[in-house]
């Protein structure tokens, strides 16, 4: 069973990562602008290519043909010409400028403690620098934004101070149409969403637990998806913290264990949530709970409602 134990009446119970490795792949170009686009009208599409980071890798092909497949194009993989034109890429703006606010600084903390004690006191877990911040908006990685900014000092930045990201909110201003079911593939790390007529309109990378005996098992439905959950942590699924004897409750925010939002699943201690980490998701196991970052799980949480069927596929 994994450690993200959950019922229906609780917040969130879920599990941080342990390594695994992402299967080996053919190198992947370096970052360019025309690719920032390219990924973006996938994510526009419903179909993630992981981090928006410019660079046509390994999951930028899986939903390149996934898009391919539900538009009855060549499933190459490749974006050739007619795929190209089928996303409408040409016509996205690859970055945008943005400005962080007041209300931006509001959610920045600086370090979280690693002592799990010491996070059940904070009163929220705020991003721990607006380097993390403005990467998340941006649905990318720090290195990215470093990339977009060069010369500019990302541990100094400040609330008024305008960056360049991601045209992310091309993205955030179309919301999917409303899941009719789920398909989990725990061999290739995809959480794939289905409309009435079962063609993929939704595709997230995610990570999926190291230890097999951990995976899920049977099928399943969907509770009714939180947004900005707490988490409990139970001593008793960490063996290896000797210094909780009680339950904690762990308040809400982007760096909370279980991210953004929660979905939690009629499989006793199972779940789909956020992660503190983003960079992470499908590079590393988690101990049974389905992870996206935060800002696919937002995503999807928007897009299902209770009882949405979900199906493992191995």
């Amino acid at each position: 069973m994994a450690n993200c134990s959950i019922t229906p009446t609780s917040l969130a119970i879920a599990a941080m990562g342990v390594d695994a490795q992402e299967p080996t792949s053919k190198p992947t170009a370096p970052p360019s602008l025309i690719a920032v686009a390219q990924q973006l009208a996938l994510e526009l599409a419903g179909l993630s290519p992981g981090l928006i980071d410019g660079k046509i890798g390994p999951k930028t092909r899986v939903a390149t043909r996934e898009f391919q497949i539900a538009r009855k194009l060549g499933p190459s993989g490749e974006l050739d010409p007619a795929t190209l034109i089928a996303l409408g890429a040409s016509s996205i703006e690859p970055t945008r400028n943005y400005a962080i606010t007041p209300d931006d600084a509001k959610d920045v903390g600086g370090p979280l403690p690693t002592d799990w004690n010491e996070k059940a006191r904070l009163d929220r877990l705020r991003y721990e620098s607006f380097a993390q911040l403005v990467a998340e908006r941006g649905m990318t990685s720090i290195a990215t934004v470093e990339w977009l900014n060069p010369g500019v000092k990302l541990d100094k930045l400040k609330a008024g101070d305008v960056v360049k990201i991601p045209n992310s909110s091309a993205v955030e201003a179309v919301r999917l149409e409303t899941l009719a079911s789920l398909e989990i593939d725990l061999t290739n790390k995809l959480v794939r969403g289905r409309n009435a007529a079962g063609v993929t309109v939704a595709l997230f990378p995610c990570s999926v637990a190291k230890d097999k005996s951990n995976l899920p098992k049977g099928d399943a439905r969907t509770y009714q998806p939180i947004l900005d959950p707490t988490y409990s942590f139970k001593p008793a699924s960490w063996p290896e913290v000797h210094n909780v004897t009680r339950e904690l409750l762990i308040n809400p925010g982007p760096r909370n264990p279980v991210g953004l939002c929660w979905i939690g699943l009629s499989l006793p201690g199972y779940g789909i949530h956020g992660t503190p980490v983003p960079e992470m998701i499908g590079k590393t196991g988690s101990h049974g709970c389905i992870r996206l970052t935060n800002w696919h799980a937002v995503r999807l949480g928007k897009s299902v409602v209770a009882e949405t069927p979900v199906k493992f596929i191995r």
